[in-house]
């Protein structure tokens, strides 16, 4: 019988179809593996409801398990929620390094807070401003940063 931490090694081969520097476990969307006597339940979490990428995503760890010989239900679910704190440090310094800044932890918020400035990925500069809070995804707003001079994308804090 696998283990639940071999399955969790295997399903860092599914990268984010959007940051594929990413795997699903580091991006915190895997939120549970069951291993039962007839099949391996993994549960995901979408970051946003209405996640355009979700059947995407199911549907690349569903291929990995069978190609690995096991019998996978996949579920997506919104048990626990997702949070951009379920963001791995690994994950985050794949952000950081794919030119994206990560999320700071959203327990420094005490309501809907939109950053006014966030710390550029590239020079690590406090000078940013934000220049629009609606980035290419739901989860993302645009910076850019007075001390480089380079626009960036920042994770939101959910």
């Amino acid at each position: 019988m696998v283990s639940k931490e071999q399955i969790i090694v295997w399903l860092e081969e599914v990268k984010d179809p959007e940051i594929p520097v990413l795997s699903l476990v580091d991006l915190g969307v895997i939120t549970d593996v069951i291993i039962t006597a007839d099949h391996v339940q993994v549960e995901m979490t979408p970051t946003f409801v209405g996640c355009p990428a979700m059947d995407y995503m199911k549907l690349e760890v569903e291929n990995l398990l069978k190609e690995k010989g096991i019998t996978p239900v996949v579920n997506i679910s919104f048990k626990t929620p997702w949070s951009s704190d379920l963001i791995s440090e690994k994950g985050k310094a794949a952000l950081k390094k794919y030119g994206l800044a990560p999320p700071p932890s959203n327990k420094v918020f005490t309501d809907l807070e939109i950053l006014e400035t966030g710390i550029c990925p590239r020079c690590d500069g406090e000078n940013t401003e934000m220049k629009s809070p609606f980035g290419p995804t739901l989860c993302r707003a645009l910076y850019y940063c007075h001390d480089c001079k380079e626009a960036f994308e920042q994770f939101k804090p959910l």
